[in-house]
Order: C-alpha cells, then structure tokens, then sequence
C-alpha cells in the first residue's frame, strides 16, 4: 500500500498557518488540541532538543493531540519559512470515517515515531 500525500491531498486548502523559519509550532509539554499537516516548507521535530526528524511537505505533526489528552511530546520548529494546515477533532474525525486510508496512514506515523524513539532511548 502506498503511502498517502497529505499536501496533495490539502492542496486547495486557503486557510493556513504561516510560519516564519525559526519559530516553533508548538513546544514539548504544552497542552495541544490540534494536529497539523506540514504544506510547504520544512520542519524539525525534536524531543529533549534532540533532533529526530526533518518533516517536508505533507507530513503530520501533533498527531497524538488527536489520539489522547497529553502534552505535547515533541517541539516542531520551521526550518524554512512553512505554511500548515490545523485539523481540529472535528475534522480529524471527519477524514477518518471519509478517507479510512487515513486513519492508517496516521497510525504508520505514530507507529514509525515510536519505533524511532524507542531505539534512542
């Protein structure tokens, strides 16, 4: 099974975040509500300001504020100037039941996050 393109997919979308390169989307342990798609740009995902992975356009990022009520477990910082897409519960709820690729492409990503982290603790 391929792998979906989340930029290609939210590509007509006009309301997006904006941010400049330096600037984090959100910190590890804040409180997050929201998951965002990465449309353009590029973006670093680190935890304990260690580096674990460069995100490019049509990654998924805070993914686990959909999922469970914890903190933020990472901190994003644009590298790039980036452009993103929020997705609340709502909608998050919505493309799950609309597009059941989806939801599997949402569980590969947690899954290959965890393995990833697994392996540097």
């Amino acid at each position: 099974m391929h792998t979906m393109n989340l930029a290609e997919l939210f590509r007509h979308e006009t309301d997006l975040l904006d941010l400049p390169a330096g600037q984090a989307l959100f910190k590890e342990g804040e409180p997050g509500e929201l998951m965002y798609i990465l449309i353009s740009g590029t973006a670093e995902i680190s935890v304990n300001n260690k580096l674990m992975e460069t995100a490019t356009a049509g990654a998924v990022l805070g993914e686990m504020a959909m999922i469970d009520e914890g903190v933020r477990s990472a901190t994003v910082t644009a590298k790039t100037d980036c452009k993103f897409l929020e997705i609340g519960h709502k909608r998050f709820s919505f493309l799950i039941q609309e597009t059941p690729n989806f939801a599997v492409h949402i569980m590969k990503v947690i899954a290959k996050r965890l393995r990833k982290t697994d392996t540097l603790v």
